[in-house]
């Protein structure tokens, strides 16, 4: 069965689960795709979880322009063949909070070189790449504290009024913390190298109250 073919069976089952409501909401919120059919995060996983793994047939989903079939691309892809020089294809895909949350969650958070990831994406004006790459880094378990601390510099730096920044810089330092108790001495430090700004303010406000729940 080639890509095109495959594409159109699976787009069958999740167009069964379409909502229009849900597509119209998402829409108004800014979540915006070239097709929606609103089917549920949930659905989307339950569905692709029968398809087999297969990286170049999710590398032709996510370059369609349906919400559906680029969210379930970050399943289908394995994450053993992400490297570098496959960075650029993702991160051009990036293009709300859905995509880059779900991204994140279901292929980046298991990519073997995460650091390098933090690296290269912590450094973008578009906050939804930097953001994906924060959040990944979150739940990836090869994620190095070091390199957390200097991504999270360069990603605040790069977008100083970011909600979705000061999020993904949140989830990686209580994962840090949560894994090395002396990442807690180093962060104070950290965050006297960064001009005050709304990130910054948030991040603080944050970490104020839920380091002390790890």
């Amino acid at each position: 069965m080639d890509n095109t073919t495959r594409m159109i069976s699976l787009l069958g089952k999740l167009r069964k689960q379409m909502n229009g409501a849900v597509a119209e909401s998402m829409a108004s919120h800014d979540q915006k795709y070239g097709l929606n059919y609103g089917v549920s995060i949930a659905t989307i996983r339950e569905i692709v979880a029968s398809e087999s793994k297969d990286y170049d047939f999710a590398k032709y989903l996510y370059r369609q322009q349906v919400r559906e079939l680029r969210l379930a691309a970050c399943h289908l892809a394995e994450p053993q063949r992400v490297d570098i020089s496959e960075f650029p294809f993702w991160s051009r895909g990036i293009a709300n909070a859905e995509l880059a949350e779900e991204l994140a969650f279901a292929l980046l958070s298991k990519i073997y070189d995460i650091n390098s990831l933090m690296g290269i994406w912590s450094t973008e004006c578009n906050e939804m790449v930097a953001y994906a790459a924060l959040m990944a880094a979150s739940r990836n378990e090869r994620t190095t504290s070091e390199v957390a601390f200097v991504a999270v510099e360069k990603a605040v730096k790069a977008n100083p009024s970011s909600h979705y920044i000061a999020m993904g810089v949140v989830a990686l330092l209580c994962y840090v913390a949560s894994r090395d108790k002396s990442v807690r001495v180093g962060i104070p430090v950290l965050f006297e190298r960064i001009d005050d700004c709304a990130t910054k303010r948030y991040i603080l406000d944050e970490l104020s109250w839920r380091l002390d729940y790890l």
